[in-house]
């Protein structure tokens, strides 16, 4: 049994940074299922929005966002959101992130922008900024004496109240395993935090890390936490099209700096789809490209920036540039081979202005959480100005409460269980899942393709919850039984909406109704699926 104040599960940015702001007066622990950096946040090209030019205003980000937003979009949260954007960059700052700098700026760094955004206002390291965050906010988290980093540890389930037989539904912790030993722990806490990112392994092509697999979502969907907008999953119009690159997407900021999409001719699109072009939202960009290839048979559409100079490219875009030019593509001369790819989940589980859901003591944050930010359809580069608004939210409010009396928590009981017999069942449940989910609920959606989806789930989710129940865990299956449930909460979602709203279009209801509503998903129960 290990004890802490507070246990962080996930090490993005948004759980390192929670840590950091607590361990001056807490002992906090953070579960991470691979190494520190694996996560999506470190994974972010493109940089952080947030107001910090006097040509740019609060009320424009805000504006930007509610229109990206598609009329969904929570105003309350959107204006906490923008109004601390400055402040969570001022203190990225002072932990020492080297964000680009510009002598000729008035704040002194260069600010970019991004398609959705009406001013520069994306402050960046380079194309890398997700690395340049996160490998300075691990590096403090690595030498504080009050966190304790658990890697390669998966947490299996909340501990709550409901599960031990009691009258609150608060959570009390969490059962983790050791995937290099096997080994399950329990781990008590007075604050247990959700901030394991999103669930972009659903699908099968994706730019999110392989550690995307929706847990947080599900574990808090177990425990009793409704969740919000689950049918709003975002596809990045831009990732690699290329055999050898693995989830590489080409950063939003390079249609921001004037590159083009074009079709294999060379002709221009964009400007036939939206006045915007390719400064559009993401939304509308990845739905144009998916148009055009399906309408033309083609395997991908070209992303051109290569009338910019060479200097250029180098010093704005260093890692595609070099990534590119390893698989044989010189961005300075041709133009680079793209397509759409799911890239962030905007619905999640429901919380308020501090991170909290609705069981007592159970927090989520960052992209596990929907509080109303995105709406139906994520701003480019909103997402990690969330994280640090959140989890400085989130953090003064752990700081705020009284400790309460836990009661003793139950040892995890492997006595019934046996060692799997088959463990190629999950591998093969995996590839299915994801597969009839990219072509049943993806960027075009019909009422058919999501009830063929949603049988198949009924039939794997029997599946897996039978292996789950009698057989020895491992990391595999967590994940596997994780994504179904999320995968069946997508589905739900999308099926529950009779319009065509942001990211989520349907052929059968292809008008916008008048009144944007979210979609909101209740437990039957708290027990344990």
């Amino acid at each position: 049994m290990l004890r802490f104040d507070t246990l962080i599960i996930g090490s993005g940015l948004a759980g390192l940074s929670l840590a950091l702001k607590l361990a001056d007066r807490q002992k906090v622990a953070v579960i991470t299922k691979k190494s520190l950096l694996d996560g999506a946040s470190a994974w972010a090209q493109g940089g952080i929005a947030a107001v910090l030019s006097p040509e740019d205003s609060l009320e424009e980000h805000i504006h930007d966002t509610l229109i990206a937003g598609a009329g969904l979009c929570d105003p309350q949260t959107t204006r906490f959101v923008v109004e601390h954007g400055a402040t969570a960059i001022d203190w990225l700052i002072a932990q020492g992130v080297p964000f680009t700098r510009d002598p000729g700026s008035d704040n002194g760094y260069h600010l970019t922008r991004e398609g959705g955004h009406s001013h520069r206002r994306i402050i960046h390291a380079a194309d890398a900024t997700g690395q340049a965050v996160q490998d300075t906010i691990a590096a403090k988290a690595r030498i504080h004496p009050n966190i304790t980093l658990l890697e390669r540890y998966i947490a299996i389930d909340l501990i709550t109240g409901s599960k031990l037989g009691q009258d609150e539904n608060r959570a009390y912790g969490a059962y983790a395993l050791n995937s290099l030993s096997g080994e399950v722990i329990t781990i008590e806490a007075q604050n247990t935090v959700l901030a394991t990112g999103g669930a972009g392994k659903v699908y099968l092509y994706t730019t999110n890390p392989d550690t995307a697999t929706g847990d947080g979502i599900a574990m808090g969907w177990r425990a009793g936490c409704r969740v919000s907008n689950m049918e709003f999953i975002q596809f990045h119009p831009t990732c690699l099209y290329h055999p050898h690159a693995k989830s590489f997407l080409i950063s939003e900021a390079v249609r921001g700096e004037g590159g083009t999409l074009k079709l294999p001719d060379g002709t221009r699109f964009m400007p036939w789809h939206d006045e915007r072009a390719e400064l559009a939202p993401r939304d509308v960009v990845a739905r144009a490209i998916d148009f055009e290839m399906k309408k033309r048979g083609l395997d991908c559409v070209y992303l051109d920036i290569s009338h910019q100079p060479l200097e250029f490219l180098q010093e704005h875009f260093p890692t595609i540039y070099t990534r590119c030019l390893a698989l044989g593509i010189d961005i300075s001369k041709q133009p680079i081979p793209v397509v759409p790819a799911v890239h962030f989940t905007c619905g999640g589980l429901m919380t308020d202005l501090h991170g909290r859901t609705d069981v007592n003591g159970l927090y989520a944050i960052g992209e596990t959480a929907c509080t109303g930010l995105h709406g139906a359809n994520r701003l480019a580069s909103n997402s990690l100005l969330e994280c640090l608004v959140f989890a400085e939210s989130a953090s003064r409010d752990i700081l705020g409460k009284s400790p309460v009396k836990i009661p003793k928590l139950p040892q995890w009981d492997e006595s019934q269980v046996t060692d799997a017999d088959e463990t190629v069942v999950i591998s093969h449940n995996w590839d299915e899942l994801r597969r009839f989910m990219w072509d049943y609920v993806g960027i075009v959606r019909t009422t058919k393709r999501l009830q063929r989806a949603q049988h198949r789930i009924k039939l794997l989710h029997e599946e897996i919850n039978e292996y789950y129940s009698n057989f020895h865990i491992s990391a595999d299956l967590l994940e596997l039984r994780n994504l179904v449930l999320t995968a069946d909460l997508i589905v739900q979602s999308a099926l529950s909406r009779h319009e065509s709203r942001g990211l989520h279009f349907s052929k059968d209801y292809p008008q916008m109704l008048p009144e944007a509503l979210p979609t909101v998903l209740t437990p039957r129960s708290y027990a344990a699926a």
